[in-house]
């Protein structure tokens, strides 16, 4: 695991996405940007995770989640060759997911959060994605 502070991986406070995604970090240009999972420090209650805001637009979304790990995505391998609505075409790093999850290869790691379920036992879980726009 590691820690994010003061790394290109740290949002902790509020930062453009952009301004360290090319940064001359081993796993980011491993990844051609962000694709890492990070580990929530809240697990098992409904907590606010992410805010991401788009200031021109003045879009958000908001997320909550009860899952120990959030994997972000920046579109790193989009090539223009998928088009959107309209015809736009998805050039790289033209979005960006947001996905709750357990930690990578959690199966092989004793001491991640167990994503065992035996017959008969039942899985919960809760994500709430909330969108707004300001005008």
């Amino acid at each position: 695991m590691m820690y994010v502070k003061g790394t290109p991986f740290d949002f902790n406070t509020s930062t453009d996405i952009g301004s360290r995604i090319a940064d001359k970090d081993q796993q980011l240009q491993l990844g051609n940007g962000y694709d890492h999972c990070w580990v929530l420090s809240s697990k098992d209650t409904l907590n606010p995770v992410a805010v991401v805001s788009e200031p021109a637009s003045g879009r958000s979304i908001e997320m909550y989640t009860t899952e120990p790990g959030v994997q972000f995505y920046t579109g790193n391998f989009l090539n223009g060759t998928e088009k959107g609505k309209g015809g736009v075409v998805y050039k790289q790093r033209f979005g960006l997911c947001l996905e709750t999850e357990h930690y990578p290869d959690s199966p092989n790691q004793p001491k991640f959060p167990s994503v065992v379920l035996n017959p008969g036992e039942e899985y919960h879980t809760e994500t709430i994605y909330a969108f707004s726009a300001k005008l």
